[in-house]
């Protein structure tokens, strides 16, 4: 399997380099650290099928629409028929396919399909690991500017006597989303490692109202 591996994951990387675009929030390093996940899970499962892991971490964002994009919801579809398509030109394993390409099509989370292989649950949440912690936090903020929303609302960042709008406000999104990833994954490999990441988050944002919401001194 080594020999196996060895031999597809620079030709994973190729196939996945060749679509990226000018978002840094889903770049290289960001597959990167998607199958640093998924190794990390993979040992706590030995039956799951590394090779299928290993390319549905490097083709899951083939096709990457914003996510204000209408289609958002179809673009892991999208990425897994594109993928399935390269693989078999590229002469994939034929018998893999279909468990790669179902590992795709749902690690989306506006997809909203549930994974029914330990592979597509191992790499759904490694997708979503990445949007906690230190680096989920720059990423989170890095997609709000991109998309023109503001930090936070000025006079209530922790939305006391509003609704949540991620949409607008970038703080908001680890209440309305972030938060809620650790009792979503798979494993419980992806709900210790989540559980962690999501305590830097909030520590973050505890910090940042504290700051933010500081009082001007008196004249």
């Amino acid at each position: 399997m080594n020999t196996l591996l060895n031999s597809w994951h620079p030709r994973l990387e190729q196939l996945a380099k060749a679509a990226l675009e000018d978002d840094g929030a889903h770049d290289s390093n960001h597959l990167h650290r998607v199958w640093r996940n998924a190794s990390l899970m993979l040992e706590d499962y030995p039956g799951a099928d590394t090779l299928v892991v290993l390319a549905a971490c490097y083709l899951h964002d083939l096709v990457n629409l914003p996510k204000n994009d209408p289609e958002r919801h179809l673009a892991s579809r999208k990425s897994a028929l594109l993928a399935s398509r390269q693989l078999a030109a590229l002469g994939f394993p034929a018998d893999k396919l279909g468990a790669v390409s179902h590992a795709i099509e749902c690690h989306s989370f506006s997809a909203g399909i549930r994974p029914e292989t330990m592979e597509a649950k191992i790499v759904q949440d490694a997708d979503r690991l990445d949007a906690l912690g230190a680096v989920g936090l720059a990423r989170l903020f890095y997609t709000a500017g991109r998309m023109g929303a503001s930090l936070a609302h000025g006079e209530d960042p922790m939305a006391l006597h509003r609704e949540l709008d991620d949409r607008r406000f970038a703080l908001d999104h680890i209440d309305t989303k972030l938060s809620a990833l650790p009792a979503m994954m798979q494993t419980e490999s992806g709900r210790r490692l989540a559980q962690g990441r999501l305590a830097e988050l909030v520590a973050f944002r505890d910090s940042f109202i504290a700051e933010w919401a500081a009082s001007p001194a008196p004249p």
